[in-house]
């Protein structure tokens, strides 16, 4: 060992050393090596487990959503007209929901949102955020557009539940008809409330509300027809600048609602508006005083009580007074009427007279057979109830002899005016298709065939003669009769504010349909100093049947008219 140490001092080499440094450096270099291969390993193993957690993760079901299973019972069938015409169906679309136990950033949320939404509520969809709860909703029926920009924002916690939306491709033409839907599909006026009620409401609980199990809905009316009615009544309400303005067509020999609109109105796809107090359905749930085109009834009552002939004559001299109440004709002739006259002049006097011959208990009953006093049967929910005296006396009779003092609705009274004209048959209204077999199978015959053709000759003549001339339309042969009602403002009937309307039937030789027109406070038209029935009502009536009598297959004929008037004109 000292000789080794020596050797080492004297810078003499030692010849195992060689050998010992390459073992050293075989041995760093094996060492290294495994460092390197379980460095590798752990690298592996550590990818391996992610991989195999992510396939995992692909397998399992997603976690279990707050929100509610889409619901096939949401679904309503298609509602469409007598011809087919689409007017309500279903559309797809997107309701936005929030899982808040999801939510990282309800601040970051809202305000990413409301890029999309600008008029999303912030401090309530905040407070609903941070519920802490399983699922709220934050946005019902979102359009594909607003979905996929959501979508693109990419917020934790949020998502999309498919829906059924109601969508009418008319807009408001026929919103009082088709009626609403809630935000559930479920529907809550017009005939869409009607429908649940006839057994889609069980069928949605039940899930057998499928959409390929649903039959389109068919409705009585005719969307061309009420595409006029509703662009004559918009009109209207312009030219006259009145309060409101409403119309119906209805077929006489069936009962069938053809049309029927009542403006202001709403958009049902945006019913934003739709509860407003001058947005209802006046023409089935309005109540008015009709004016004189109640004559019709009285006269229809007179002649059918078989007390009054159409030859028979009235004194229409001077005034009735009865008590504190005086009864004057508007545009009085001061001398003795026919019955033709006291119709063609619209005369108070005459009709009150008439109606004294008939008796106040004999009136009373026969507004209650035409239908005029008690609520109309029909599909529609929004139906009103006519209003009359708790107890008839004379002066009542005498008032609503010529349409003052009971409030009915302008939809009753077609019904009604269409059984003076059709033969005598009150026939309810319906909004289905009907038959005129199955129309007679349930009417009721409310007067003589005869006394319905004396009426029918009146209506002409009035529309040839009186105040309905403005209704005429050549080749159709329309009669009708005018009716100008003042309203009761504050207990008080106004002279300023008038309820005009004009009952209409063509072709009056043998009536298909009834046309009622009205308009609620009109001012004088361009050009002229009155607002009467003849000056704005009457013209709205006899501009529907020109437009829709050609759609409704009625063809014109330009022979001869009735029979020559029995009216001696001064």
């Amino acid at each position: 060992m000292i000789g080794r140490w020596r050797k080492r001092l004297s810078g003499e080499s030692e010849k195992p050393l060689p050998i010992q440094m390459e073992s050293q450096g075989k041995m760093f270099r094996g060492s290294a090596r495994n460092r390197i291969l379980i460095t590798m390993g752990v690298f592996f193993a550590f990818y391996a487990v992610i991989g195999v957690r992510l396939v995992q993760f692909g397998l399992e079901e997603p976690p279990a959503s707050g929100a509610p299973a889409s619901r096939v019972t949401a679904s309503r069938p298609d509602i469409v007209d007598r011809n087919g015409e689409v007017l309500a169906t279903d559309i797809k679309t997107f309701s936005l929901f929030g899982e808040p136990r999801r939510i990282v950033d309800a601040d970051e949320a809202i305000e990413k949102l409301m890029t999309v939404l600008p008029d999303l509520n912030y401090e309530q969809t905040y407070r609903r955020l941070k519920s802490g709860t399983g699922f709220v909703w934050l946005r019902r029926q979102l359009s594909p557009r607003q979905q996929a920009e959501i979508m693109a924002l990419g917020i934790p916690g949020i998502g999309f539940r498919t829906e059924k939306k109601r969508f009418y491709p008319g807009s408001s033409t026929a919103s009082h008809v088709l009626g609403l839907v809630n935000i559930d599909n479920k529907g809550i006026s017009g005939m869409e409330k009607y429908i649940d009620a006839q057994g889609l409401a069980d069928l949605q609980e039940s899930g057998l509300a499928l959409p390929e199990n649903l039959e389109p809905f068919k409705l009585s009316m005719d969307l061309r027809v009420q595409h006029i009615v509703h662009d004559e009544l918009l009109q209207a309400m312009q030219r006259y600048k009145a309060k409101a303005a409403g119309g119906v067509v209805l077929n006489a020999k069936t009962g069938e609602v053809v049309a029927m609109a009542s403006v202001p109105d709403y958009d049902p796809n945006n019913p934003v508006n739709a509860l407003e107090k001058d947005r209802m359905n006046r023409v089935s749930a309005g109540l008015f005083e009709m004016g004189s085109t109640f004559k019709s009834f009285t006269l229809a009552m007179a002649l059918d009580s078989g007390l009054v002939k159409l030859t028979d004559t009235f004194d229409a001299t001077r005034p009735i007074r009865i008590g504190r109440h005086t009864i004057r004709d508007f545009h009085g002739k001061h001398r003795v009427l026919t019955v033709p006259e006291v119709f063609l002049y619209s005369s108070n006097i005459g009709t009150g007279k008439m109606a004294e011959v008939v008796g106040i208990q004999g009136h009373r009953d026969y507004l209650t057979k035409m239908g005029l006093l008690s609520r109309m049967q029909t599909e529609l929910p929004e139906v009103a109830t006519p209003t009359q005296p708790k107890v008839w006396k004379q002066i009542h009779s005498l008032t609503i002899s010529f349409g003052h003092g009971i409030s009915t609705t302008p939809l009753q009274t077609a019904v009604a005016a269409a059984a003076v004209i059709n033969g005598g048959k009150l026939i309810h209204p319906t909004f289905l298709p009907r038959t005129e077999e199955q129309a007679n199978y349930d009417a009721v015959q409310v007067m003589s065939e005869k006394t319905s053709r004396e009426m029918r000759y009146l209506f002409r003549v009035n529309v040839l003669k009186g105040s309905g001339r403005r209704a005429e339309v050549p080749g159709y042969y329309v009669g009708g009769k005018t009716g100008t009602a003042e309203k009761v403002v504050n207990g008080r009937y106004s002279n300023d504010k008038k309820f005009n309307n004009f009952i209409a039937a063509f072709p009056i030789n043998d009536p298909e349909y009834v046309v009622l027109a009205f308009v609620d406070e009109p001012e004088p038209a361009e050009g002229q100093h009155s607002a009467t029935a003849g000056l704005n009502s009457a013209v709205m009536a006899g501009n529907i049947i020109r437009r829709s009598a050609p759609l409704l297959g009625v063809k014109p004929d330009f022979g001869h008219d009735i029979e020559p008037l029995l009216v001696a004109y001064q």
